[in-house]
């Protein structure tokens, strides 16, 4: 599974890469000698799904081209303890020199990948909801994350401020505290294909949204009544996105009162890394 466009992710590895051996390895040049070949295996110690292997082979790649990289499983694979991801061969001290970034991005993106799915699993048989990430990504790294979100059977929103139109608490308030005001702008100048999605935080002004014309509704922090009531509201009217700090164990329940989406900033600002090695052998 690939999506990262080549720029983006060169520029992600390129940055880690500086902050990290811009000055060189000084425990490799000095305990390693410079002939010295070797092969390493990253290794899953934990059940995970795979993300980011890209960005670990390009690691590898950036500090030296002669490196050797070979994927054994795809991004969106399940691994379980002691299954191995990739290979890599090459100079020892390249190796060295490139494990800690390359192993940073996959663990990273494992991570994200890895609770995505829970999340994507926890939604019940016949239910329609879909889990969305947000914009709340580590800086830099956004166009990575999203892809690991996919990777664990999650769908993006939008990738920026410019993709779509999501009026939110404040700008309601910028325009003088008034949804029915705020959609209304919004739909007189979106061009005929966007979609106007609205925050709103009570039914009332879920009321004001569906009047005012909006397709899209984000219900933020209500309670599974309320959400199943707005449902009821809504009949079909406008798609009804929940969002606000959604747990894991709550999922079920927001899907079977009728969400069409629930976007979780979890996925990507509260992901534990998944627990991956890198281990090292001589080559003769």
């Amino acid at each position: 599974m690939s999506g990262i466009p080549g720029n983006v992710l060169e520029r992600a590895v390129d940055l880690a890469l500086e902050e990290d051996v811009a000055r060189g390895d000084l425990t490799g040049r000095l305990t390693v000698g410079e002939g010295t070949r070797a092969r390493a295996s990253a290794l899953a110690k934990s059940a995970l799904v795979v993300a980011g292997l890209e960005a670990f082979a390009a690691a590898f790649r950036r500090v030296d081209a002669a490196v050797v990289v070979e994927p054994l499983v795809a991004d969106g694979a399940t691994a379980q303890p002691g299954d191995v991801l990739a290979r890599v061969a090459g100079p020892a001290r390249s190796l060295l020199a490139a494990e800690r970034v390359a192993l940073n991005f996959l663990q990273r993106l494992s991570g994200v990948a890895t609770l995505t799915r829970r999340y994507v699993e926890a939604v019940p048989p016949g239910c329609r909801t879909r889990i969305l990430d947000t914009r709340k990504t580590t800086p830099g790294l956004r166009a990575l994350e999203r892809h690991a979100v996919r990777c664990g059977g999650g769908f993006n929103h939008r990738s920026d401020l410019a993709g779509g139109v999501l009026i939110k608490d404040n700008h309601i308030a910028a325009c003088g505290g008034s949804v029915a005001e705020a959609v209304r702008r919004a739909l007189a100048g979106a061009g005929p294909t966007q979609q106007v999605e609205v925050e709103v935080t009570t039914l009332e002004q879920l009321e004001e949204a569906l009047a005012a014309g909006a397709r899209a509704v984000l219900l933020d922090n209500m309670t599974p009544a309320l959400v199943a009531e707005a449902a009821r509201r809504a009949a079909g009217r406008a798609t009804l996105e929940v969002s606000g700090g959604v747990r894991l164990e709550q999922v079920a329940e927001f899907a079977r009162a009728g969400a069409d989406y629930i976007s979780v900033g979890a996925l990507t600002h509260s992901a534990p890394a998944a627990d991956i090695s890198l281990e090292l052998e001589l080559l003769p």
